[in-house]
């Protein structure tokens, strides 16, 4: 079984898929405490699906076949491992979102990984696992949510020294409200480096 937030269908509003008809599956439980997460809601739930319930749901947003696990932090609960193997069975295109805090290396290799690496603004940088970094495919992507300059020069840094826009695509992010996608765009065009903008679209078109 696991612990579930929520099942739904929705549009991508993230990643280098955004837009795109998604299934979101969100799994409850989290291990950091961001200061600005906007999906605290994740954090606990008394709703347990047994796998075949959850591919059920899933089917039903037939014939979309791109389903994104997301959390809180997917990785904390074993089962989850098993749900990647059975959605790749069934030939579904799986993106996991995971907080950068845990390792990823036993996630399948079909499974497209997006590490949001924490900013030191976040209150959670020290829990970073950068050994992920050793485990990134070329398909796999590594963001960053950044809420001022600092952050900014900080991530810009970890780029360069980890040489991450050779292994997988950089995706930078402001945090909602507290930074400008203006802003944030003319920093990336000013660093001269391989990164695309991130906007949260879900939020901009307030759907969820």
């Amino acid at each position: 079984m696991l612990n579930i937030s929520e099942i739904f269908y929705s549009i991508q509003g993230e990643t280098s898929y955004t837009g795109l008809p998604t299934i979101f599956v969100r799994l409850a439980k989290c291990n950091l405490r961001c200061n600005y997460c906007d999906t605290k809601y994740s954090y606990q739930s008394d709703i347990y699906k047994s796998i075949n319930e959850i591919l059920d749901e899933v089917k039903s947003f037939k014939p979309i076949k791109l389903v994104c696990i997301t959390g809180g932090e997917p990785l904390l609960q074993n089962e989850v491992y098993a749900l990647f193997n059975r959605l790749l069975q069934q030939n579904y295109h799986i993106l996991l979102e995971t907080n950068g805090s845990l390792l990823i290396n036993k996630v399948p290799m079909q499974v497209i990984r997006i590490i949001d690496f924490k900013a030191p603004t976040s209150e959670m940088s020290d829990k970073n696992c950068w050994e992920n970094i050793n485990y990134l495919n070329p398909v796999d992507e590594v963001k960053f949510v950044l809420q001022n300059r600092a952050d900014f020069l900080w991530a810009v840094k970890q780029v360069k020294q980890y040489n991450l826009t050779d292994k997988c695509k950089v995706l930078f992010s402001p945090v909602h409200n507290k930074l400008t996608y203006k802003q944030l765009a003319n920093w990336i065009l000013d660093v001269r480096m391989q990164i695309r903008l991130q906007l949260q679209l879900h939020k901009l078109i307030s759907i969820r």
